[in-house]
């Protein structure tokens, strides 16, 4: 029965803990103590013992990095929380000759070495063995397309807000609107996402008021959008 209790709970704390084992990559079986291991989501930072071994709290989605004096910081993007050995290598440094042009990018940096986007600066290379997307510079186009997420999300909301407060419901209940044209109002009336975004809380009452009075001071041949332009078709 004690077994029984103790299992889920240490199913639990497995599936909530990324473990592991740190070497340098030329000699492999040299472990790396003291290196640091960091979750780049949550801030944690632990160091590796003797025999390279860490544990770190981390879970599907978080970016951990690996790093040490001497040698090139490697960070992976978690797709699972399977145990990983982690070779990092040594940091070559040529004081011979200085080369900007050639310099490398700190996997940090995002895109600064190609402002225009025209190349992809990162490569994700997909790791079975070490259970994790292993990112090659490849960070600040992942940002960048999070970001892009974000703002798809965002614009969606301000259209959903607009339309929960700019409706047939809501103009009947605000103003005496009278006629069938109520439907050429919207579309002439219709807020912008930019306009509901620099105002905040955007106003629906007073907005709908105005423009209704606005609405009445038009000629009747101006009270809806004007047609689409139809193209000629060529048999």
């Amino acid at each position: 029965m004690l077994l029984l209790l103790i299992a889920p709970i240490k199913i639990w704390a497995q599936n909530n803990t990324l473990t592991g084992n740190i070497f340098d990559n030329d000699n492999r079986s040299t472990a790396l103590q003291g290196a640091s291991i960091k979750n780049l989501n949550t801030k944690a930072l632990v160091l590796a013992d003797k025999d390279g071994h860490f544990a770190i709290t981390a879970k599907i989605g978080d970016l951990i990095s690996f790093g040490m004096v001497g040698f090139q910081t490697d960070t992976v993007y978690l797709t699972n929380l399977f145990p990983k050995n982690v070779y990092l290598r040594a940091q070559v440094n040529n004081l011979n000759t200085v080369d900007i042009n050639g310099t490398k990018v700190s996997p940090m940096l995002g895109n600064l070495g190609n402002p225009d986007n025209k190349a992809p600066t990162h490569q994700l290379d997909y790791s079975k063995e070490k259970g994790g997307l292993r990112l090659n510079l490849g960070y600040g186009k992942w940002r960048k397309e999070q970001l892009k997420i974000q703002e798809l999300q965002q614009q969606e909301q301000y259209q959903d807000e607009i339309t929960k407060n700019f409706n047939e419901q809501t103009i009947k209940s605000t103003v005496k609107f009278e006629g069938s044209d109520i439907r050429n109002f919207i579309d002439l009336f219709h807020p912008t996402v930019d306009q509901v975004k620099a105002e905040r809380p955007f106003n629906y009452t007073y907005y709908i008021v105005k423009a209704y009075h606005a609405w009445l001071k038009l000629p009747q041949d101006q009270r809806k959008l004007p047609p689409l332009i139809k193209l000629k078709t060529s048999n």
